[in-house]
């Protein structure tokens, strides 16, 4: 069974139980939280906490994902950035029992898969939050036996956005998660991962297929919880995964997801897909390479920021591995592995590949022309050195743009060990010495800014959580632009403002100029920022230490209000460097002059001060 069958046998099997299907979110996220979509949950985090979605109450889709944090785990038998969520919700509709019937009945009697190595993990409780003993006796009288249902902690059956419960911010909503693994007996248990194995052992021999997350916990004070009045299902089963179980196939390369790719590397190299060590290569190119394919297709250009930095890390980490394998960067190998993702995917997302491929193979063609000069520079300096130190290796790094990994690399194959802790302290002092004299270069920039744009700048702040508290949770900024004569606001957002809503935001803004409210700078670390809710890029590369400026703030802490910033007695708290005013009321007033449509789901709003 191919992952086309198993993509659409899962959406008709929910949608025959009363589910709609959404459309899928972009891998891009608008959500600024964070940089990419790496979960089907992320677009109805609003809806799981108490928003009314327009599709009702059961959904499910299939929903395209990318998690830069796990690029480093990517090699072995089931790792991957790029990934397809297959997912089902229920918005304060069924529950536990509901859920879990149905997630069985799918993989045993859709799928077909042998019940006898189907494991599940239940939360063991910790002193917050009680043992998950419903959850346990659900899936014993569904026929699973008791050795086959394994309670964990927090770490890995517990779910919010803040992390374990006493991590969660007061607000917060979270819940119990179990989890479903395969077993593949025909893989030998590695003794490097443990005496025993077990269903979160890496030795891979179980693979995780599916979890439910049942969202039913909110919390009401620092050690206080009570459970929600909707309580919600969030499930969510990788497609590459499920692929390999029902194929009875250990390694997620060999489905048909990823083999024409990995198979196209065999060519090129011209050995088989059987070594270890080169199979790890291989799976790395073929993950790698899918995942730019998407970005690229989703608007992003390689640059040194951002989704742009992920981007490039990407698409170099592919050729290092390729030249690895070849002794070569043939670029021309991987525009003819670009066509055999194009012809995996077409038609299963809503894509243009015929505007759009051109541009993917103009992209990674043009990144790694670039990049192979880099490479044949760095080494011609390497040629020159007996013995590379971590300073060494950082130097090579700043002048030539030569990557840690291919230094430390070509050392190992020469018995050389670089110090990684003394590359890590160069490159820190570089980043010390670039924010040491960005510091400056602000200061003095703030010189020359005029009192009317310090004003426009504290009026996006107060814009941006007017349009929140009017709009919704999933409005995030964009962008902005200001000069001495207007501002301009770019903002998440999927449908032109009513004239209603653009005057609620106009009022809420003058309201709070009028309140003359205090504008503080406070330093703290993103841990603390995470927890009374500010607004930043939290996906984003931070200090420690950052800058948030909290408009309102009167040290007020009220347990019976609805939110962070009421409890906190704040009305707005964002991630900025500044300039501001000290308090409100010397802006004097604004008027929303202009609305109006940026790009698709992109808005923009003109101000003027008043």
């Amino acid at each position: 069974m191919d992952s086309r069958v198993i993509r659409q046998k899962f959406l008709d099997f929910f949608k025959s139980r009363k589910h709609v299907q959404i459309n899928p979110a972009r891998l891009v996220s608008d959500d600024q939280t964070t940089l990419f979509t790496s979960s089907g949950m992320q677009q109805l985090i609003p809806y799981l906490m108490g928003k009314t979605h327009p599709e009702g109450i059961r959904l499910v889709n299939s929903q395209a994902c990318f998690r830069a944090e796990d690029i480093e785990g990517v090699g072995d038998n089931r790792h991957t950035t790029f990934f397809e969520m297959l997912g089902n919700w229920s918005l304060g509709d069924y529950f536990k029992k509901e859920q879990i019937w149905w997630v069985y009945e799918f993989l045993t009697n859709v799928l077909g898969l042998d019940p006898n190595r189907l494991h599940v993990t239940v939360f063991e409780g910790d002193n917050l939050i009680p043992k998950d003993e419903e959850t346990f006796s659900i899936w014993k009288d569904f026929g699973v036996p008791e050795d086959r249902i394994y309670f964990y902690g927090v770490k890995e059956n517990w779910w919010s956005r803040s992390g374990s419960p006493d991590q969660m911010p007061v607000g917060e909503i979270g819940g119990t998660d179990s989890e479903i693994f395969f077993e593949f007996p025909q893989v030998e248990h590695d003794e490097r991962f443990g005496e025993k194995c077990h269903p979160h052992c890496n030795c891979g021999r179980f693979m995780e297929i599916g979890n439910s997350v049942f969202i039913e916990y909110k919390k009401t004070g620092d050690s206080e919880f009570e459970k929600l009045p909707q309580k919600n299902v969030d499930f969510g089963g990788g497609l590459e995964r499920l692929t390999a179980a029902t194929n009875d196939n250990p390694d997620i390369f060999q489905t048909d997801l990823h083999k024409p790719i990995t198979d196209a590397i065999v060519q090129v190299i011209g050995n088989p897909y059987e070594d270890e060590e080169e199979k790890k290569l291989m799976r790395i190119i073929a993950d790698h390479l899918k995942a730019s394919v998407f970005l690229i297709m989703d608007g992003v250009i390689p640059s040194n920021k951002l989704h742009g930095y992920v981007l490039r890390r990407l698409l170099r980490r592919a050729a290092i591995k390729m030249r690895n394998l070849s002794g070569r960067l043939d670029v021309s190998s991987f525009v003819s592995m670009i066509r055999i993702i194009r012809t995996q995917y077409n038609e299963i997302f809503e894509i243009d590949w015929e505007e759009g491929l051109p541009r993917v193979n103009k992209v990674i063609t043009e990144e790694l022309e670039k990049f192979q000069k880099t490479l044949d520079k760095g080494l011609k300096e390497i040629e020159k050195i007996s013995e590379i130190d971590g300073k060494i290796a950082f130097d090579l790094y700043q002048t030539f743009g030569f990557p840690y990994e291919v230094t430390e690399e070509l050392f190992r194959q020469k018995g050389q060990d670089i110090d990684k802790e003394q590359f890590k302290k160069e490159f820190e002092k570089h980043q010390e010495l670039s924010r040491t004299a960005s510091a400056g270069m602000f200061k003095g920039g703030l010189a020359g800014h005029s009192e009317t744009e310090i004003k426009y700048h504290t009026v996006t702040h107060l814009l941006h959580q007017a349009l929140r508290d009017v709009l919704g949770p999933e409005v995030f900024q964009k962008g902005s632009n200001i000069n001495t004569e207007r501002l301009r606001f770019d903002f998440s957002y999927d449908r032109k403002m009513t004239e209603e809503e653009i005057k609620k935001v106009e009022d809420l803004v003058n309201e709070k100029i009028e309140e003359d409210l205090v504008v503080e700078r406070k330093f703290m670390s993103v841990k603390e920022a995470q927890k009374m809710n500010a607004i930043g890029l939290f996906g984003g590369k931070y200090d420690e230490e950052v800058s948030i400026y909290v408009i309102g703030s009167n040290h007020i802490y009220d347990v019976n209000a609805k939110d962070q910033r009421e409890r906190s007695g704040y009305y707005s708290a964002e991630f900025c460097g500044g300039p501001h005013v000290e308090h409100t009321n010397v802006i004097g007033g604004i008027k929303i002059t202009k609305e109006e449509a940026v790009s698709s789901g992109v808005r923009r709003i003109y101000a003027e001060l008043v």
